[in-house]
């Protein structure tokens, strides 16, 4: 019995050793101040066409704030006019309908998103801004908003049927019949067998989008086509997502990366060739590093587009964030975190500041620490309270200067709060 009791307390050490693992903090560089600068003063190179913004989390206000913030910046310093986030893409196009015709309000564009997370007064406050901006400017400066996410139905729908009814009334009615059962509501309640006609009515749906290409345009134009398109290419993505639930992650990163090449190429026409990309950090970074094995969205990126992505991470020290806690309530948690990287800038007394990899690289100090491995800030909109007992839970271990170009670091975020 004895020797059963020391085994165990030997065990228990032993994961409390791996749980501990990394959590000590790192050395300040003295000279550390050179290497940052303001995220106003950000400057991308100039053969870049997608700018990839990752958050650490989905609950800070700080994270959130940087979306404006940065994308502010793009706006001033690259001439970009093209905001996509994680987020739904028929629903963004009601954010679209917003910021450049005024439909609707900045509250009610966001809802259209269906995803919790961004229900916020930062993002009211990104939109909105997005609007008023639009106001100010002339036509051909005008900002775009998109979503390039496929995990909803309704708006997808909508702006396919809505299409349908403008080219082809008949086809109008009878794919709506054979679509109403299905909606953002119903979706979970789906049997697979309903999943597997749905399928097949979308791909009657493409195959007749295809087929009467010619005579829809001369119906409607050339851009109200492409989007009945691609909504019905989300429907088919979404129902993809149902059907192949055991590879979910990695097929939603991969529809991620093609739905945004489709906005790139989509606006390129328009003359856009600079598209700033917002989401969770790991979807941007580029080395799929995260322990659920899935190709991040940012490696498909990188290896489509190599030198055309630039990928900035972000991560942080002291965090109270919000996030699901498994049974659909929000609730606040706290952690501190270090790594070799973060603690390097820890004398430095900006809260909020920028590192681009190159520009520190020139430090042999800094240069070696982008290069080694460490893990980085990664919470997921999901958290308990014993994530918090293990770095593994809200970090991914990854090489900085292999999975960014840049990081912004945030000394203390708060968390944001829901609006109902």
């Amino acid at each position: 019995m004895t020797m059963i009791k020391r085994s165990l307390r030997l065990f228990t050490a032993s994961l409390l050793l791996i749980a501990l693992a990394g959590c000590g903090q790192g050395e300040a560089v003295t000279d550390a101040s050179q290497y940052i600068s303001e995220i106003e003063n950000i400057s991308i190179p100039d053969d870049v066409k997608i700018i990839g913004f990752g958050e650490a989390t989905h609950g800070n206000i700080e994270f959130q704030t940087l979306k404006k913030d940065l994308f502010e910046a793009m706006i001033k310093n690259e001439h970009v006019q093209v905001f996509v986030l994680e987020g739904d893409f028929g629903g963004a196009q009601q954010i679209n309908q917003f910021i450049l015709k005024g439909i609707g309000t900045a509250e009610e564009a966001i809802k259209a998103l269906d995803y919790g997370i961004y229900q916020t007064e930062q993002m009211v406050e990104l939109v909105q801004w997005m609007h008023d901006y639009n106001l100010a400017v002339e036509e051909q400066d005008k900002i775009y908003f998109y979503g390039n996410d496929m995990q909803r139905y309704d708006y997808s729908k909508k702006g396919l049927l809505d299409y349908y009814t403008d080219v082809h009334a008949g086809n109008a009615e009878k794919f709506k019949d054979e679509l109403k059962h299905i909606s953002n509501k119903t979706m979970r309640e789906l049997s697979n067998s309903q999943l597997t006609e749905l399928d097949k009515t979308i791909d009657t749906i493409i195959e007749d989008l295809q087929s009467n290409r010619e005579a829809y345009e001369k119906k409607s134009s050339k851009d109200a086509f492409s989007f009945a398109a691609q909504y019905a290419q989300i429907m088919k993505q979404r129902t993809q997502l149902f059907l192949n639930d055991g590879n979910y992650m990695n097929l939603r990163d991969e529809y991620l990366a093609e739905n945004l090449q489709w906005i790139v190429e989509y606006e390129a026409t328009k003359g856009h060739d600079k598209v700033f990309m917002s989401a969770h950090n790991g979807h941007i970074e580029k080395t799929s590093a995260t322990m659920a094995g899935y190709q991040s969205m940012g490696q498909y990126l990188n290896e489509q587009y190599k030198d055309q992505y630039f990928a900035i991470g972000t991560d942080f020290v002291k965090n109270t964030f919000q996030a699901q806690n498994g049974s659909g309530e929000r609730k606040e948690y706290t952690i501190e975190h270090h790594n070799a990287l973060v603690d390097a800038f820890s004398e430095v007394n900006d809260t909020i500041f920028y590192v681009d990899f190159e520009h520190a690289s020139q430090s042999e100090e800094l240069a070696s620490i982008l290069s080694k491995s460490q893990r980085m800030g990664n919470v997921g909109d999901d958290f308990r309270p014993w994530y918090k007992l293990t770095q593994m839970l809200y970090t991914i271990k990854m090489t900085p200067v292999e999975a960014y170009d840049g990081l912004i670091v945030v000394q203390e975020a708060t968390p944001t709060k829901i609006i109902d």
